[in-house]
């Protein structure tokens, strides 16, 4: 391993921007490579065999590209797929997330919301979860598509319509007293989801605990100052997004490069 050390993350869109900013907080040291597979975007409506093949394939690629010495899966969708696959590929260590179910749990004394999209609150995968680390605790459940574009609006500058946010999240008014923001998307918007739910509700994700365990598994000191100008992380995808220009431009400012086309399926 390099003395600056190379991870990549992994999404089919921007949301897992929210796990880079949890990690490169805690760990300025880091190198990042950001990958994001928006030309298949949303992945929670893919089959699960062309999410697994589009995973594999592209991560692998950057992987050996780029000499790459950690994996991000950036993506509940996909962590609830492909990780026994992709750790069987590779030969360097995969982390992936899930809904924090367990310390919401924890926290919680009325009940807890799963803010997620639709395809993670319905997998079996999300179930067990609660099963076993809320087996006391109601968890009440709401699947959105549009928080998903919602983040990705504004991250290119979009304001968030708060009229819009509160019809969405009203199912889990005066219900809950913890909410899990099971989509890395969501803590993008975090600020106005808090408006809406109040801050009665507290608001819980896994960028915190993503960020211990790649420190752990690169055997990494925890806010280590960040020392002198490093160069800017670099950031792909696998069609042109939307709006690039817009999005290129908060980019810049968490620290990226502009951003590379690299087309799906990849040449070697």
């Amino acid at each position: 391993m390099t003395s600056q050390p190379k991870v990549l993350i992994f999404d089919s869109g921007v949301g897992g921007l929210s796990v880079y900013k949890a990690i490169i907080a805690r760990l300025p040291q880091l190198s990042i490579v950001y990958t994001f597979d928006n030309e298949a975007y949303p992945y929670g409506e893919l089959e699960q065999k062309t999410l697994l093949s589009r995973v594999l394939g592209i991560v692998q690629r950057a992987v050996l590209k780029d000499d790459i010495d950690l994996v991000v899966i950036a993506c509940n969708t996909a962590s609830t797929i492909v990780l026994p696959a992709l750790r069987a590929k590779l030969q360097i260590p995969v982390v992936g997330v899930v809904p924090a179910i367990k310390p919401a749990s924890l926290l919680s004394h009325l009940a807890v919301g799963l803010i997620a999209t639709p395809a993670t609150v319905t997998r079996p995968y999300t179930q067990e979860l609660i099963q076993h680390f809320s087996p006391h605790k109601p968890v009440e459940l709401l699947g959105s598509t549009r928080l998903v574009d919602m983040a990705e609006e504004k991250l290119r500058g979009h304001g968030i319509d708060l009229h819009e946010l509160e019809h969405i999240l009203a199912p889990l008014h005066n219900k809950i007293d913890v909410a899990v923001l099971g989509c890395t998307h969501f803590p993008l918007i975090k600020e106005e989801i808090q408006t809406v739910l109040g801050n009665q509700v507290r608001l819980v994700d896994s960028g915190e605990a993503i960020a211990r365990r790649v420190a752990q598994l690169l055997s990494l000191p925890m806010d280590e100052e960040d020392r002198g100008q490093r160069e800017k992380h670099r950031i792909m995808s696998s069609t042109t997004p939307w709006e690039e220009t817009a999005l290129n431009m908060e980019l810049n400012k968490l620290g990226f490069g502009i951003i590379q086309n690299c087309p799906y399926p990849m040449d070697a």
